[in-house]
């Protein structure tokens, strides 16, 4: 198969597999979704959806939560891990949005990653998910299958996103990278890996990768 042939599998693959895209995180707004990608930066999505209803049951909005104190929101969060930097960042960010932008959330990428605790990754899952403008977020099951799938070298996130940008059509970027995570979880974890389960890895994967899979499985 050629390059552009194993691209072609992998979106029909996921396509079929995903026709309905079910977004990881809860969230009514783009202010409550900023937050819960914030809280998710080495966490779960399960456990931060466990915790931001109690949050956005206080405040849901940029005004509501800088009449909190930092105190009461790592309070709250505390559950997700890294408590103290994500209440001072949620409470910075909840005070910038309504200095600057009337409580609202920025659509420009640029404009969201300057908020506190804000990085390019949740910057981007935010104007995809949010605003439905393209963009590529890659966590660690996109890093890692686009690596066992030789599209990537795996040498760096910023590296696996310029190459995911270059392989994929624009208009499919957010539709693939919920894609993508959706089926590392289920098919391509990085824990219990069955390769033979994992159609896409098993048809178009790197050959030193399902070489060492085999290798591993045997020595057992």
């Amino acid at each position: 198969m050629t390059k552009a042939e194993k691209v072609a599998f992998a979106i029909h693959t996921l396509e079929k597999l995903y026709p309905e895209i079910p977004i990881p995180l809860d969230h009514e707004d783009p202010y409550t979704l900023l937050i819960a990608v914030l809280l998710s930066a080495q966490s779960t999505d399960v456990r931060v959806n466990q915790i931001t209803p109690f949050l956005f049951e206080r405040a849901n909005n940029p005004y509501d939560m800088v009449k909190l104190t930092v105190e009461e929101i790592r309070e709250i969060i505390k559950p997700v891990g890294l408590s103290p930097s994500k209440s001072k960042a949620i409470h910075g960010l909840s005070k910038i949005l309504i200095d600057r932008y009337a409580g609202k959330v920025p659509r420009e990428l640029e404009l969201l990653e300057e908020l506190p605790g804000v990085g390019h990754k949740t910057a981007s899952v935010v104007v995809s998910q949010a605003f439905g403008i393209p963009a590529f977020p890659v966590d660690t099951h996109i890093h890692r299958l686009m690596y066992r799938w030789g599209f990537s070298n795996g040498k760096n996130v910023v590296q696996t996103e310029k190459d995911a940008k270059r392989l994929f059509p624009k208009d499919l970027w957010n539709s693939l990278h919920l894609q993508i995570i959706w089926y590392g979880r289920e098919y391509s974890p990085a824990r219990g890996w069955n390769l033979e389960k994992d159609v896409i890895t098993r048809t178009i994967g790197r050959k030193s990768v399902i070489r060492e899979y085999w290798k591993r499985k045997k020595a057992g």
